[in-house]
């Protein structure tokens, strides 16, 4: 994986989150059209917050972690699409 120059730090509880890529092919080989892909539910934290007051951010830059179908909101930096989003948006650290 080669090291993100991401210019954006994230505030208090929210992450940044680089999203897999979606899945072009099935099982049996069978090519998924564009239109048919389903959003990814997993990506690789590339920045995080320093969290809330009470709450330090759990997650750290690197992890792999789940998160729901449609958490976040999409960013374009650098010609590169990522996902900024609450913590607790993050379901689970694979």
């Amino acid at each position: 994986m080669a090291k993100s120059k991401l210019t954006i730090k994230p505030l208090a509880d929210r992450v940044i989150v680089l999203p897999a890529p979606a899945e072009t092919t099935t099982k049996g080989g069978l090519i998924i059209p564009d239109t048919a892909k389903e959003k990814p539910q997993r990506g690789v934290i590339v920045a995080a917050g320093p969290g809330k007051k009470d709450e330090p951010v759990t997650v750290k830059v690197g992890d792999t972690v789940l998160y729901g179908k449609y958490a976040g909101t999409e960013i374009n930096v650098d010609g590169v699409e990522y996902l900024i989003m609450r913590e607790s948006d993050v379901f689970a650290i694979l």
